[in-house]
Order: structure tokens, then sequence, then C-alpha cells
């Protein structure tokens, strides 16, 4: 039966990623625009933004649905591998500037005399695209090790990497870094040399991020299916048995907690070349707790289920957010607590809560039937004639 399920997850999968990645982009360049299947530029950077939620979700569910820690600072790590590649983005703007100088516009209307020693290693792709890893990978590694060393857990966990992510935001939003302030790094021109405003490389984009997404998927499949992944469901179900079952619960946390950060800034740095712009808003807490809600609203604990959330959750704020711009909040809100109280299992669990209630209606409707039953009077029996031919003696 597993073996069974497995098989038929991974047909799934192969199918979603053949459409997503090849199917999409092909109705995307080959269709003209009058087509009724043609999926046009925008849809597909929408789409790429989405996919890039769907990875930072996937994250959020090793910790909080396998692991049982309730982490609100993966903006941040998000928005740390943005920075990296905004960082190369925006030198690789040079003179094209509104000030026509080698230096970003806003280090030019700052007074900067020199570009910052810290910019100059990411005129390099390669260099770049490894910071939008070692970077929230470290941060990740100092601030779990300190929290997890301390048996921070719980509630007091979740406050903890809440006040990281709004601490750091408000750094980047003084400028204390020398990366933009509020208004960040925006007005993209070349990434490897490509148009990154193209129809061409924004389809790149997009199935590279299609790719993140399978990757992260079948990493988060793997690692749950090991012995690592029991003993991550043991540390969520009663961390003080694991310990005292002769397991260092400090490591396995702090693995998941990098690993997940890994993800999140890796999505980041594919997010900011389709969307143009990274400033600190994205690690404010409030994006935190938004990707949370699309682990809870998916369903936590299954992988697949943060996908739909994620991807779900979206679409539907864009489309309120054009319908109602002022009500998305609310949706937001009366959306998290219908799932809490009324789905805890998600959306993915909709369709067995469906069977059960239809399975209760059925039990319910059987034993009304059985109550009319037993409620309705016997009928009467008909009372024999004797026969002619039986005499009283031979009754008797």
């Amino acid at each position: 039966m597993l073996a069974g399920m497995r098989k038929r997850e991974w047909g799934v999968l192969a199918a979603a990623m053949l459409i997503a990645t090849v199917v999409l982009p092909l109705l995307n360049a080959y269709l003209p625009a009058e087509h009724p299947l043609h999926v046009s530029d925008f849809s597909i950077n929408l789409y790429g933004k989405y996919l890039t939620y769907a990875v930072l979700a996937i994250g959020i569910d090793l910790l909080w649905g396998y692991t049982g820690l309730l982490s609100l600072g993966q903006g941040l790590f998000f928005g740390l591998g943005g920075y990296a590649m905004g960082m190369y983005l925006v030198l690789m703007i040079g003179t094209r500037g509104q000030y026509h100088n080698v230096l970003p516009d806003y280090m030019v209307f700052l007074e900067y005399k020199e570009l910052p020693a810290h910019f100059k290693p990411f005129y390099s792709f390669p260099f770049a695209v490894a910071a939008a890893v070692w970077v929230p990978a470290l941060v990740a590694l100092i601030f779990g090790f300190l929290a997890f060393r301390s048996r921070v857990k719980g509630v007091y966990f979740s406050i903890l990497s809440q006040a990281l992510t709004y601490g750091a935001a408000l750094l980047f939003f003084r400028n204390d870094f020398t990366f933009g302030g509020n208004n960040g790094f925006t007005d993209f021109k070349d990434m490897l040399g490509f148009d990154v405003n193209s129809a061409a490389t924004r389809r790149a984009l997009y199935v590279a991020t299609c790719i993140l997404l399978a990757g992260a998927y079948v990493f988060g499949r793997w690692i749950t299916a090991t012995r690592f992944g029991k003993i991550q469901r043991a540390i969520r179900d009663s961390e003080n048995r694991v310990r005292f079952s002769g397991y260092n619960t400090v490591n396995f946390k702090l693995f998941i907690f990098v690993v997940a950060a890994i993800m999140a800034g890796l999505a980041g740095a594919l997010y900011v070349p389709q969307v143009g712009i990274i400033n600190p808003s994205e690690m404010t807490p409030d994006k935190s707790l938004e990707a949370v809600v699309w682990v809870a609203v998916g369903g936590r604990g299954t992988l697949y289920g943060p996908i739909l959330g994620a991807v779900g959750v979206n679409a539907l704020k864009s489309w309120v957010t054009r319908a109602f711009p002022e009500y998305w909040l609310f949706f937001l809100g009366g959306m998290f607590v219908t799932v809490v109280l009324l789905l805890p299992g998600g959306l993915v669990s909709l369709p067995r809560e469906l069977a059960r209630c239809a399975g209760r209606l059925r039990q319910w409707g059987a034993a009304k039937a059985d109550a009319r039953k037993l409620q309705a009077p016997p009928a009467a029996q008909p009372v024999a004639e004797p026969d002619a031919d039986t005499r009283p003696e031979d009754a008797r």
C-alpha cells in the first residue's frame, strides 16, 4: 500500500514538473497573445513569484510540521538571500543609472566616494549565489546554536525568532549596512549578460524556480523518510523522551534550522530578479507570519500542503487586493481562524474530512431508520382457523 502511494506521489510530481517547466513556458513562448491557451509574460512572472514562496513554505514545514519548531523569522533568511542577489544585480547596472556613475544611484545621492569593500565580491555571480546560501546559513547557525543550547523552545523560540527578524529589518531600514535603506535595490538591468526584464530571461528564471521547488520537495521527502526524519517527529512529539533516550536534540534541531534557512535564502535569491526589487519590508515579522499561515492553510507535516497553501493564498491575495484592497487582512485572519477551528489538517485534509462527514451522515441515517423501526407498532398476526377434521380430544 505504501509503495503504491509513493508511486502515485512521484507520478503526480513528474506530471506537475512536466506541466510547470515545459508546457507553460512553451505556451508563453510560441502561442500568440490572442490564443486562448496563451500564458502571458505577466502570468509567468507571477507564477515564479508564487513558487519562490512555496520553497520558503517547505522550509517552514520541515521546521514546524516535522520538528515542532515554529519559527517566525524565516522572512529574515528569505530577505538575506534576496539582498545577496540584489547586490549583484545593482552592480550590473553600471553607468546606466540616473546619475551615469559606476556607483549605485543611492550611493551617489548619499555622496559615497567609492564602493564599500563588502560590495566588491558581488561583481561575481557565483559569489552572489554562494552568499545567498552561506549568509542565511551562518546567521541561522549562530542564532540556532545559542537558542537550542539554552533549551529555548515553544512560544519563547517563536518570540525570539520574531525579535531577530524585527531587529534585522530595523538595521536595514536605517541603512546601517549601506543597503539602500527604505528603498533597497531596484531598477535592475542585466543578469549574466541577459536583459533581466526580457520575456526569455523571465522564462528561464521561472524554470529555475520550478527546479528549485522540485529539489526542495524531493530533499524534504527524502530526509523525512530517513532515520533522521523519525527522530524529527519524535522531537516534535516529546523532546524530553528523545533526549532521555541518548540523542542530542540540539544537533538535530540546529541542522534542520540551517537547512530551512538555506531554502529560504535560495528562494529569496530567485525572487528578487523576478519581482525587480528588494527592500527591508521583505524581512519584517508580518511576512514571516504570512508564510506560517500558508503552511497552516495548506496542511503542515505534508510537504505538498505548504506548496498548495503558498500558491493558493497568494493567488487569493492577488485577487482580493485588486477587488477589495482594504479587506485583505480580514480575509487572511478569517482564513487562518477557519482552518485552525474547522480544518486543523489544512486543505490537504479536506477530502478526508468530507469522507468522514459523509460516513457520519450515513451512520446517522441508518440509526434514524433503525429507531423508526423500533418505534413502529408490531403488525397484527392472523389467527389460524381450526381444521374441520380436528376433534377436540385430539387437540387435548
